[in-house]
């Protein structure tokens, strides 16, 4: 049976925003709108904005301000304004039709220039939460999303760790990951009694902080 399933990105992330240790790692996240997207703009630099619902990457684009300049990538096509109203006004038309949020920008670690992050499988089976996957999801050259349906390439989480960030390194951060997936999980069950499988996809930044981006209840 695959348990409970919840489509709504903000909900998760108001669960675990609820909890002291897991919410540092949570990237700022508001609800999208223009005075919003343009406030963190000059706060961060760049902000990611994604459907509520819906996954695959589909709909995702990364929105940047450096310069004076305003600007926002969709899959491998980068559009730049010289205001923000401007930029807004072409990012409405771009984006899909759906209700969006807006997250904080993360530099990702890399590798060869490419974007890495990884995605965390658990499973309930007979009562017992069990991890079924931890595995690293490689940008393909030019994109900054990772997902595999978008040409993104598979490899196991330890080759990531290693090669993005060295391999003393690399011990460290998987039990981190391990250890966080663990709380965030009896969160979620207590939230959300019924859920019965988790997909969390996790960035690590060039100093090695793990950021939860997003937690499935379908994962692929």
């Amino acid at each position: 049976m695959a348990g409970r399933q919840l489509a709504n990105k903000w909900l998760k992330t108001e669960a675990l925003l609820s909890n002291a240790d897991v919410a540092p790692h949570i990237p700022l996240t508001r609800l999208y709108s223009a005075d919003s997207l343009k406030q963190m703009l000059h706060q961060f630099g760049m902000v990611v904005i994604k459907p509520i619902r819906g996954g695959g990457g589909y709909g995702v684009i990364k929105v940047t301000y450096a310069g004076g300049i305003y600007a926002f990538t969709y899959m491998s096509k980068r559009r730049a304004f010289s205001s923000f109203e401007a930029m807004f006004r072409a990012l409405n038309r771009a984006k899909v039709g759906r209700k969006y949020i807006i997250q904080q920008g993360i530099h990702l670690a890399t590798i060869s220039g490419r974007p890495i992050d990884y995605r965390v499988k658990v499973v309930k089976s007979n009562g017992t939460w069990v991890y079924r996957a931890m595995v690293g999801r490689l940008a393909r050259p030019g994109l900054f999303v990772t997902n595999l349906c978008k040409g993104g390439t598979m490899l196991s989480a330890h080759a990531g760790l290693v090669r993005s960030l060295g391999r003393k390194a690399s011990i460290r951060k998987r039990r981190e990951m391990r250890s966080l997936t663990n709380t965030c999980v009896r969160i979620l069950e207590n939230t959300f009694p019924g859920i019965g499988s988790l997909g969390f996809d996790y960035g690590l930044d060039h100093s090695g902080k793990i950021w939860i981006f997003e937690v499935n209840t379908r994962p692929q």
